[in-house]
């Protein structure tokens, strides 16, 4: 069943390392991989990306399908 970025952030605690990939959130591989490359520029809303994103090889091309995120202190 496929979770949304606010309820995978309401289980976390502050500090935490999680996952988020793309089947937990309901994408498809090249839809995940355009958002995380934006979360691993800029930051997720309420988290940061920690570590080097897992990436897919799919017909040659690497797409990003895992990324490892840190939850934020409230602000």
């Amino acid at each position: 069943m496929a979770k949304t970025i606010e309820e995978v952030l309401a289980r976390q605690k502050e500090g935490a390392q999680f996952v988020l990939s793309a089947p937990l959130l309901g994408l498809e591989l090249e839809d995940f991989d355009t958002v995380a490359k934006i979360w691993v520029a800029q930051g997720g809303p309420g988290f940061k990306v920690a570590g080097v994103p897992h990436r897919k090889c799919v017909d040659g091309e690497f797409f990003i399908d895992r990324v490892t995120a840190v939850k934020l202190p409230l602000s």
